[in-house]
């Protein structure tokens, strides 16, 4: 099947009430666990990339390896390109066939924000694609994205509703409490859903929720168990994912999860196998434990069956 856009993707996840994951890759092992799962679970998938991503494997490898992995499954795939805040970078994934640009503004002050973000849409609109940007800021790392607490600010809603009608995004970003990373909370999870209600209630672009991984419980004390230093490590509740897809929000985003898994599967292979040093092997064992979290996750949004 040819690529989608996250726009069709998530419009399609409105109507069926469910959110789609959205899962970040870098290499072949991570992006065959995300294309299998989405086949076997008859889900839509959106196969996220980060710019640190794309300059680990390369750019015309990325769009290969997904494009080709896409065309020979029957569900939706969009390849999506994640907090992009470097306008070359956006340019170059738009001349190399992503189907969707997240454009991150969300550090710079509303106004250039909102100019930044209009002129990414102008030019991928032009071009066939979908746009996603962010407004307000979460916490925590991922790639070259370092939030820190002070910085982070909550997405006022009356300012979403100005953002998207102003810039003409396609899908919104908002932060109501989650962070990037594995470590996203002290003490229980405390995200913002009457903020959220309160966005879904006036905008009109699709809405995302960034650093949503769960940080399985089983998997961390696996990671840890052989060898792993990832004490104190937490992430968002399932019920809580739920509860922000029943209140709108059609993008869920899952990297953290993923790394995990495949941590304490090689882990864990390496530390069961002494003489295996086949890697494929070695990373086999890794995509197996992702593509596992995978279609739980699709379970988990209710995407499953909807491809």
């Amino acid at each position: 099947m040819s690529l989608a856009t996250n726009k069709e993707i998530q419009a399609d996840a409105r109507r069926g009430a469910y959110a789609v994951g959205a899962f970040n890759t870098s290499n072949l092992e991570i992006t065959q666990a995300i294309i299998e799962a989405a086949e076997e679970e008859r889900s839509p998938v959106i196969v996220a990339t980060s710019q640190s991503a794309i300059a680990y494997a390369g750019i015309e490898v990325l769009a290969a390896l997904v494009r080709t992995m896409a065309q020979k499954i029957s569900v939706p795939v969009s390849l999506h390109l994640d907090h992009g805040t470097d306008f070359d970078a956006i340019m170059g994934c738009i001349r190399h066939g992503w189907t969707s640009v997240m454009f991150d503004g969300s550090h710079e002050p509303f106004a250039k924000n909102v100019s930044a973000t209009q002129e990414i849409v102008r030019i991928a609109h032009s071009a066939g694609l979908s746009v996603e940007a962010e407004l307000g800021r979460l916490v925590g790392v991922e790639d070259q994205i370092s939030v820190s607490e002070r910085e982070a600010a909550l997405t006022d809603p009356e300012e979403a509703v100005r953002f998207v009608a102003e810039t003409g995004c396609d899908t919104l970003a908002v932060a109501i409490g989650t962070s990037h990373g594995a470590y996203k909370f002290q003490g229980e999870a405390k995200l913002d859903f009457e903020r959220l209600e309160m966005i879904a209630r006036g905008v009109a672009a699709q809405l995302v929720l960034h650093g949503a991984s769960s940080v399985i419980p089983e998997i961390l004390e696996k990671a840890n168990a052989y060898g792993a230093q990832l004490s104190g490590a937490k992430g968002v509740p399932p019920e809580d994912i739920q509860r922000a897809v029943h209140l709108g929000i059609t993008k869920v985003n899952i990297d953290t999860d993923l790394r995990l898994a495949f941590t304490a599967a090689t882990r864990e292979f390496l530390g069961t196998h002494p003489k295996i040093f086949d890697p494929r092997k070695i990373a086999g064992a890794g995509r197996e434990a992702m593509k596992a979290v995978i279609k739980a996750k699709m379970q988990l949004l209710g995407s499953s069956g909807k491809g």
